[in-house]
């Protein structure tokens, strides 16, 4: 692809970082979830266990009081203004994305890409979800949980990503609105709701060519 920038957030147990990996394959464009958290470590100092914990996760003033601790920079402490470290760590991942953006095609997931991003004419941005019946079986099988251990685990991870998205983008996440395309998985599987997105990412570039 020429250059076409997907953002993918998604529903704990939807499949939308596997939906993302197959994704950036048949499309032949570089992938990013984790990957960031390891470049945001070497760009910030920060120790790579750190950018891990707090990711995705909007300030806390826990966090804020042990953001002042020199070991959080791996002794290397340098005020990046007086902000929590969480939202550090979102400036930080913001210019990385911007970066890559710049670079040309890619996928990223998460960490509020498609609001960082939401001027460029090339974006295409997309929610993934399903429903919680299929999510607690996907994540009991993947993490050999028992039912109620999944759904517990879905409702967490999901009421965080809420929080991080409308702490930084003040919009609601998983709203229509927000998003070009929002795909329920569970209709055409991942490798079918990966052949659509395919699809609508080649006509999504497409149109900007004209």
């Amino acid at each position: 692809m020429k250059h076409t920038i997907i953002t993918i957030g998604r529903q704990f147990g939807s499949g939308g970082r596997e939906i993302a990996q197959k994704l950036s394959r048949l499309l032949e464009i570089p992938f990013y979830d984790k990957e960031l958290i390891e470049v945001a470590a070497k760009e910030s100092g920060m120790h790579q266990d750190v950018v891990k914990n707090i990711d995705e996760t909007a300030s806390h003033s826990l966090l804020y009081s042990l953001s002042t601790g020199s070991f959080i920079l791996g002794g290397r402490y340098s005020p990046l203004t007086d902000a929590p470290i969480n939202d550090k760590l979102y400036f930080i991942q913001s210019d990385i994305i911007r970066h890559i953006a710049d670079e040309g095609s890619c996928i990223i997931v998460g960490r509020c890409a498609d609001y960082i991003l939401r001027e460029r004419p090339e974006l295409l941005s997309l929610f993934i979800y399903a429903p919680l019946e299929e999510r607690i079986k996907r994540i009991s099988d993947l993490y050999d949980l028992t039912p109620n251990k999944a759904k517990e685990r879905i409702m967490k991870t999901d009421k965080r990503r809420n929080t991080y998205y409308h702490y930084y983008s003040d919009r609601k996440w998983g709203d229509l609105e927000n998003y070009h395309c929002s795909v329920d998985s569970s209709m055409l599987g991942v490798d079918g709701t990966v052949k659509f997105l395919a699809e609508l990412a080649k006509q999504k570039e497409a149109s900007l060519e004209k």
